[in-house]
């Protein structure tokens, strides 16, 4: 399995590829601000072709490149529905002055072919199996991304290293993203890499003994009473 990245923009936000190996198709999660450079160059260097492009949620850090990354390569983007308005409306993930201020004057559109996320959709891209598990929280349309036999989660902004994503914008919600925590991510084994939107990767392991976001939330087993 080949997976390289690297943060783009001013938010830094992490853009992975993802192959089975150097010079076969790939996808790519998360194609954030000025993406578009340092993509190429990794496509370059792992000889790749990408099939597709995989949204964790849709703020504009995470998809700002998404439309020229798709329209040169002719690929679709997915995302779940919850998200898709932000694609071409990126201000409605924010506060209204602050999408004023960082988007007055830009339009931002929709790639050509934009296909829908669900939970527990199993993606066949590239040769891969790509596990979908819908996480809201940060937005109600955030998803992780798990290759299950490699134990590899892409977390988006639901978990990062010691820390978890923010719930103050709009679509965010405290209690929600803690169950999601519980539901996503505590039930993986404790060696699953975990390689967020933001900042280091780590593991499931690290976080759940260290990570006090976690502390809270709870693995989700479902009702214990009742027909």
């Amino acid at each position: 399995m080949l997976i390289d990245g690297f943060p783009a923009g001013s938010f830094q936000t992490n853009c992975y590829v993802v192959a089975p190996a150097a010079g076969e198709e790939c996808v790519v999660v998360d194609p954030g601000q000025d993406a578009v450079a340092g993509l190429d160059s990794l496509l370059r260097e792992h000889r790749l072709k990408p099939v597709a492009v995989l949204l964790t949620h849709g703020h504009i850090d995470h998809t700002w490149s998404v439309a020229p990354v798709c329209g040169a390569r002719d690929v679709p983007a997915w995302i779940h529905s919850d998200d898709r308005e932000m694609l071409a409306d990126p201000g409605k993930g924010l506060s209204p002055m602050a999408g004023r201020q960082l988007f007055g004057g830009m339009e931002f559109t929709e790639p050509d072919d934009v296909r829908e996320l669900t939970d527990g959709a199993v993606l066949e891209l590239a040769g891969m199996a790509i596990t979908v598990d819908h996480a809201p929280g940060h937005t109600r349309g955030s998803v992780t991304f798990r290759l299950p036999g490699e134990r590899v989660m892409f977390s988006g902004d639901l978990l990062f290293a010691g820390s978890i994503g923010r719930t103050d914008l709009p679509g965010g919600d405290y209690a929600t993203i803690l169950r999601s925590l519980g539901r996503v991510c505590l039930g993986l084994p404790d060696d699953t890499t975990v390689l967020p939107g933001h900042g280091p990767g780590t593991t499931i392991g690290r976080e759940r003994a260290a990570n006090p976001y976690l502390a809270e939330a709870r693995p989700f087993v479902g009702p214990t009473r009742g027909l």
